[in-house]
């Protein structure tokens, strides 16, 4: 893998060099009105690009720095909504006591059917 690096590498080292000793004619970039420069065209090219990386760069980080802040954003959120999830399950559980401690204040529930079916057939009517 090394030695494929190293070729492409060398490759485009070589082919920059060919380009540069190939485009040697002056060129005249003009900036703003009033502002003009003369460059080799090889030069102008390499420049142009070397912002082009540059921005491509900016851009990248930027990119990077919003995604760990969103990242950053949602990690709240989520601790937010475990917090919740607790509280939650917490009044639950309160809940489910509260139910629990109720229901053992009832009478069996065999007593109150026992007891209806009586008052249905007349037994439990006073004399």
């Amino acid at each position: 893998m090394k030695q494929l690096n190293f070729l492409l590498i060398f490759s485009f080292g070589l082919a920059m060099v060919m380009f540069t000793l190939e485009n040697t004619a002056p060129t005249t970039v003009h900036f703003l009105p009033g502002m003009a420069t003369t460059l080799p065209l090889a030069a102008l090219l390499l420049v142009v690009g070397g912002v082009g990386a540059t921005a491509a760069w900016v851009f990248a980080v930027w990119s990077g720095v919003t995604r760990k802040v969103e990242t950053l954003q949602r990690q709240g959120e989520f601790e937010a909504q475990q917090v919740r999830i607790e509280e939650l399950e917490h009044d639950l559980q309160r809940y489910r006591a509260t139910v629990d401690a109720q229901l053992g204040l009832l009478p069996a529930a065999g007593e109150s059917s026992a007891q209806a079916e009586a008052v249905a057939s007349g037994e439990g009517v006073g004399a």
